[in-house]
């Protein structure tokens, strides 16, 4: 007959969770892993921005307790398409929108973990004050830490909270770093696929089109993230948020092309050794980890055969075809609101290429222009981070708009020519 010391171990409760980006890639494969382990994991808020029609369906499958819509309009849209459903009322959520409301369901004392999936720093408030909270974070938004890295590490160091890197490269670095003391680590390496202009020459690159740099030879992202990662912008963030997750300086932060993204991350230590992370390019292993941790559990994941021929190359990035990267290690040792500003001008670039305003080399050239522009300074709070922020965005639609003007001759030029 089996004994139980106590009642918890006859009922454990269930872990609330808290997605911020619910129907963004990260919170989808969230879901996934949740919806695998009903047993396991009840959803008490889910945070979301446009995409409606999707958010309507997590909601009649997964009965959070709360709803947050970035607009009136959207909540009013749930609303509408809830009522069309068959969803008895009585098992509606109760609804939110704004940044108020995304702060309320972080920090609600039934939730547990708390999942920051947002693109941009819309999630910046909520996951600082989630933080301060003590909640557990899944840490999925760059922009957390590139932004306001200083004043987030300080809120979970005085909390005792811990951040647990779900971007597959921190998260194989967090894994490797528990084959030793952090005194013996010499240095990271983080890898990168390199894009689909890896192989692209540098006179090319003036003409490659949106839909080419949205076509990423190994992962399947968001717009924004896309186009970060081809002009390797992506991983200049990920060497900032390495610093400040685990504590090293950019000189002791390597980045190597790895086109077969199966080596996530590698630690060196002081003897010599390397520790990698290697696994599938899903993620769904990171994020289980993230939920799981210390504690890992099978993965709804493809294993890698290694009864299969495979070979796998590494080589340096190329910083003068690449000049993200190199902006986004010198204003990591810059410091101050350097990354805040590298990062919002990024998407106004970024955006403004979408729109097909600027060439895809001119995104660089913005960010770069924008930091010459910005001063730096040290920022005191969440709220001056904000407007550091919203400064430098209008700062960086000034440059695409001087960069979109100087273009317009050669334009002109190609028109008459045609």
């Amino acid at each position: 007959m089996t004994e139980f010391s106590s009642l918890d171990d006859i009922i454990r409760p269930l872990k609330a969770l808290t997605i911020l980006g619910s129907t963004g890639s990260i919170g989808v494969s969230t879901l996934d892993v949740v919806g695998r382990h009903p047993d396991q994991y009840r959803i008490h808020a889910l945070v979301a921005g446009q995409n409606i029609d999707l958010l309507s369906e997590q909601v009649q499958r997964f009965r959070p307790k709360v709803v947050v819509t970035a607009t009136d309009e959207g909540r009013a849209s749930l609303i509408k398409r809830l009522g069309d459903s068959n969803l008895p009322r009585h098992q509606w959520p109760e609804f939110g929108c704004g940044s108020q409301a995304r702060v309320e369901v972080a920090t609600d004392p039934e939730v547990d973990f708390v999942m920051s999936a947002i693109v941009g720093v819309a999630g910046l408030e909520a996951t600082y004050e989630a933080i301060r909270c003590g909640k557990r974070i899944g840490l999925a938004n760059k922009e957390v830490l590139v932004a306001s890295g200083r004043l987030v590490i300080a809120a979970a160091r005085q909390s005792g909270t811990e951040l647990i890197p779900v971007d597959s490269e921190h998260n194989g670095a967090h894994q490797c770093l528990r084959a030793g003391k952090r005194t013996e680590v010499a240095r990271l390496i983080l890898t990168a696929s390199g894009g689909p202009f890896r192989e692209t020459s540098v006179d090319r690159l003036a003409a490659v089109t949106p839909a080419e740099a949205l076509n990423h030879p190994t992962w399947k992202m968001g717009r924004r993230i896309t186009i970060d990662s081809a002009t390797l912008m992506n991983k200049g963030f990920e060497v900032i948020e390495a610093c400040w997750l685990f504590d090293f300086s950019a000189d002791e932060v390597d980045v190597v092309i790895h086109p077969q993204s199966s080596v996530h991350a590698m630690v060196e230590y002081t003897d010599g050794s390397v520790i990698a992370q290697i696994s599938a390019t899903d993620m769904r292993m990171p994020i289980q980890y993230a939920l799981t941790y210390p504690e890992r559990e099978a993965a709804p994941v493809p294993r890698l055969d290694w009864n299969q021929a495979r070979s796998w190359t590494f080589s340096p990035p190329d910083l003068e075809k690449f000049p993200a990267l190199r902006l986004a290690y010198q204003a990591q040792r810059d410091g101050g609101s350097a990354t805040c500003t590298l990062n919002a001008a990024d998407e106004v670039a970024v955006d403004a290429f979408l729109k097909q305003q600027i060439s895809f080399p001119a995104i660089s050239a913005v960010v770069e222009e924008t930091l010459a522009r910005v001063p730096s300074r040290q920022p005191q709070s969440i709220g001056e981070v904000l407007e550091i922020d919203e400064r430098s965005r209008g700062v960086a639609r000034q440059v695409v708009r001087e960069k979109a003007d100087a273009l317009q001759p050669e334009r002109s030029q190609l028109s008459v020519r045609a």
